[in-house]
């Protein structure tokens, strides 16, 4: 009851407090002379693609950045889908609804991601899916995409819709293409078009058979979007506000579809919507024959993308598919169409192991990678991911959401309780029964 009370009631001297505030300005000192020391190499690391890639965390950081970088008119046709985006919603709903269930105390030292896919080895069971008019996010962003996807330990679908030709990414890339086609109105452009194909060294031709005409698409009519775009007020607008992208379209400008002839826009007609432009080229008529032709006229391995009933599947593998993909076109071709991972089992079990399955829609998260891995799909493929690293930094962005998404699957894999993603099955989750 006797003690003296110091400074402040703390019990403390009063020499002792202000040798705490000296030790702590001596700590603040020397912290801000080393950040004045890093600070130019920070600025140069910030304003760098690198740096802009780095700094995401996940792929919906890369999204929010992606938006940030790109005008609303271009943001939009990455982003959207058809009339009201229900199924593109659905597609990540679904995955985010399906549930895993873990194993424990298993041995997960040391996690194998590795797969293969038609005979070529992946380092992930991850494919760059094809995407048109990428040129339009990034300048030669079918080239960047290509680089990064091989440094990755993984393959790129090249659009037959892409900015860039078949022959400037296979002269440009460090490993293995694949190409995607459609089913077009001109048998002949068709011919040329796989006779390039296979002169690029291309051996896996990707079939895309869910587009007899082009899908209602809100967001590009709202915003007048056109091949090649229009200049407006508006859009001249959008450029300014995104100084970055406006730079590299102005260099390196793609305003079309590298692989198609003549002007895109229609000659003197001009510029064209998108879905115009896709309407005049695709068939409409199309049937099992015509796949039974492209059979024909394809030396190579062939995947039928689009595939989302288990009796197309079948029929698709009796006409000579080597492969399937589980896909409703991200969304952006018919609204209703049921979310593609829970198309996913009934279509593996009805090719069975008579050609291979991969699943494409909505991967966002190294998660998503092991739910359709497990519900029979040997690798998946994804589109918009890689589209958001691109339009963050280019080939260092597509880089970067490669590397998040294989970091969540490694990670999540040994919390799974499955150190080789070779052996998940319809155990390893939790769905919800069809119809629920």
């Amino acid at each position: 009851m006797g003690g003296v009370i110091m400074a402040g009631g703390s019990g403390q001297r009063p020499d002792g407090i202000l040798a705490t505030v000296n030790d702590f300005a001596g700590l603040l000192t020397r912290q801000l002379r080393a950040d004045l020391r890093e600070l130019p190499r920070r600025t140069q690391d910030r304003l760098s693609a690198e740096g802009r890639a780095a700094r995401a965390g996940s792929i919906a950081e890369l999204r929010a950045a992606a938006h940030r970088a790109l005008p609303r008119v271009v943001f939009d046709y990455l982003e959207g889908a058809a009339e009201d985006e229900l199924t593109a919603a659905r597609n990540v709903a679904e995955l985010r609804a399906t549930q895993l269930r873990p194993r424990v105390l298993v041995d997960v030292s040391a996690v194998c991601t590795a797969t293969t896919v038609l005979g070529q080895p992946l380092a992930l069971p991850l494919i760059g899916a094809p995407m048109g008019l990428t040129g339009l996010i990034h300048p030669g962003a079918e080239i960047a995409l290509a680089r990064a996807l091989h440094g990755a330990g993984s393959v790129p679908v090249v659009s037959a819709m892409a900015s860039c030709t078949i022959g400037e990414v296979a002269a440009a890339s460090q490993g293995p293409l694949w190409f995607q086609m459609y089913i077009w109105r001109d048998r002949g452009l068709v011919k040329e078009m796989l006779r390039r194909v296979q002169a690029a060294g291309v051996s896996v031709l990707m079939l895309t058979v869910d587009v007899p005409r082009s899908g209602n698409r809100n967001r590009d009519r709202r915003n007048g979007f056109s091949v090649p775009p229009r200049v407006t007020l508006r859009a001249l607008a959008g450029g300014l506000a995104h100084p970055r992208w406006s730079c590299g379209f102005v260099r390196h400008p793609r305003l079309g579809w590298g692989n198609l002839p003549g002007d895109p826009g229609g000659g003197a007609a001009g510029a064209a919507t998108l879905s115009a432009n896709t309407n005049r080229q695709f068939d409409p008529s199309a049937t099992w024959d015509d796949l039974a032709w492209f059979r024909g006229q394809w030396p190579g391995r062939l995947v039928i993308k689009g595939i989302l009933h288990p009796g197309d599947a079948r029929q698709a593998v009796r006409l000579g598919a080597d492969a399937i993909s589980v896909s409703n076109h991200g969304g952006r071709q018919l609204d209703g169409a049921p979310a593609a991972i829970r198309a996913l089992p009934t279509v593996a079990d009805a090719v069975g192991g008579d050609a291979e399955v991969y699943f494409d829609g909505g991967i966002r998260r190294g998660t998503d990678v092991i739910k359709a891995v497990a519900l029979g799909a040997r690798a998946c493929l994804t589109g918009r991911a890689l589209g958001y690293g691109l339009a963050t930094a280019g080939q260092a962005g597509v880089s970067r959401a490669m590397e998040i998404l294989g970091t969540e699957l490694r990670t999540a894999l040994a919390l799974t309780g499955c150190p080789d993603i070779g052996d998940l099955g319809p155990a390893w989750v939790q769905s919800r029964p069809p119809g629920t």
